[in-house]
């Protein structure tokens, strides 16, 4: 493993440049994506986007971040789900405010990739990325499970949440719409990997057997490892193992991009670009 003391903020040199050329001889793109990336796309969550959906609650308990208010111990499920409904309506089901997905759809388009991610926003889908291509590694915000889960299930919640949103009053959903386990009737909470209750269903399983084979078939090629906006919350996922691998594989090739965030371990420093600016601005400008 490398000796994590030995990197710090850089900027490659010509980076753009040698960035376009390494996805022109590429036989194979492999995309880690963080949250980063949907920022660079429009999706954040402070600021003028947060008070335009959540200034009651703000008012109501002081918090100024939609992550902050995902994890309020709200007093009901109906004042609960009156904030994750909105939550997952603007992140998940509406379009990102920047086509930066778009783009780097396009800067893909005709090369043999797949794209491992932390997101669970749904954006490469929404853009066009083919879901046989697509590992969603913590979730999905489009997913219910049970609470406690008494079963390897999700479901899609897209009905449901579309009308806790559109019949919620005074802050709180209808009961009638609180979602229930249809096979325990426990309480439903959101597929996201935030402890050891994560539902890893068939789906995610088929797309973690997808990835494995992917680098199985590409490890002796010419290989590009795409980093895009990720950082140190849950580095083991994609950072990490890109920079093992970019290590170990002879012919590979580590790019991040990642505003203020941009760096690599001294042990690949030869064969890594790394360029600390908005991911839209670089992926336009190649």
């Amino acid at each position: 493993m490398f000796g994590f003391r030995s990197f710090g903020k850089t900027n490659t040199v010509n980076g753009i440049g040698k960035l376009r050329h390494a996805l022109e001889q590429a036989d194979a793109v492999i995309i880690g994506a963080g949250a980063g990336l949907s920022t660079s796309a429009g999706f954040v969550y402070t600021g003028e986007r947060f008070e335009k959906h959540f200034h009651d609650f703000a008012e109501k308990y002081h918090f100024n971040d939609m992550y902050s208010g995902g994890f309020y111990p709200y007093d009901t499920l109906e004042e609960h789900w009156a904030y994750w409904s909105r939550y997952i309506w603007i992140n998940r089901y509406q379009d990102a405010p920047k086509p930066v997905y778009h783009d780097l759809r396009k800067l893909v388009e005709g090369k043999d990739y797949f794209v491992l991610t932390t997101n669970v926003d749904h954006c490469f889908q929404k853009a066009g990325f083919d879901k046989k291509r697509l590992f969603y590694t913590q979730g999905d915000y489009g997913l219910f499970q049970c609470s406690q889960p008494c079963c390897q299930k999700t479901y899609d919640n897209e009905e449901t949440v579309r009308q806790m949103v559109e019949q919620q009053k005074s802050m709180r959903v209808p009961s009638e719409l609180v979602p229930h386990c249809p096979i325990c009737g426990r309480p439903m909470t959101m597929n996201l990997r935030c402890d050891d209750t994560f539902v890893e269903d068939e789906g995610w399983h088929i797309a973690a057997e997808r990835y494995s084979e992917f680098l199985r078939r590409h490890k002796g090629l010419k290989t590009l490892f795409l980093d895009l906006g990720t950082g140190m919350n849950t580095p083991t996922i994609v950072k990490f193992s890109f920079w093992r691998m970019a290590n170990e594989w002879p012919d590979a090739t580590y790019a991040c991009i990642n505003l203020g965030e941009a760096y690599a371990p001294k042990e690949i420093e030869a064969k890594s670009i790394c360029i600390n600016a908005d991911i839209g601005s670089v992926l336009k400008q190649i």
